[in-house]
């Protein structure tokens, strides 16, 4: 991995990537999305300072465990500028986050262990599907498939 010398304080796209492992088009797609910001060269080259390695590192760790990219864009703002996440900041974030990882763990959960029972009709009204309506919650609304399209009759002449 290059070593980048302390006295540079700014970093090209390609040395964020090489540093980061992450490639210059997400890099580029983090910056669009609001994740990272660069300053502009008079050549119009990006400049990122030391710091957005942190933010990188940070963006893709909350990825690695699902987090929406909205979400990590809300937490990243709550920091200021140029300023390094620390281990205190992902853990205050990221604790915010801990509900929702759990209970998409116990949906995952839930899935593995009824995986085999599922025909993939799409039903949506079996009391034992679990995967695409837990507790039976359109059971007692509906019956049949939500997931199908309706067909109307072809109307009187037409063909279908």
């Amino acid at each position: 991995m290059p070593q980048i010398p302390e006295k540079i304080h700014e970093l090209t796209v390609g040395q964020l990537s090489a540093r980061s492992g992450a490639a210059v088009s997400a890099l580029h797609f983090y910056e669009a999305k609001g994740l990272i910001s660069s300053r502009r060269t008079a050549g119009n080259q990006r400049r990122y300072g030391r710091d957005t390695l942190r933010r990188v590192a940070f963006v893709r760790a909350a990825q690695r465990v699902g987090i929406p990219l909205a979400t990590i864009r809300e937490a990243l703002a709550q920091l200021p500028e140029e300023r390094t996440p620390t281990n205190e900041d992902w853990a205050r974030l990221s604790g915010a986050w801990r509900t929702e990882l759990d209970e998409r763990i116990k949906q995952l959960g839930r899935l593995r262990d009824h995986l085999t029972d599922c025909i993939g009709c799409g039903c949506l009204s079996l009391e034992t599907c679990v995967l695409s309506n837990p507790d039976d919650r359109f059971g007692e609304q509906m019956a049949g498939s939500r997931l199908l399209p309706v067909r109307r009759p072809a109307a009187e002449g037409t063909a279908d």
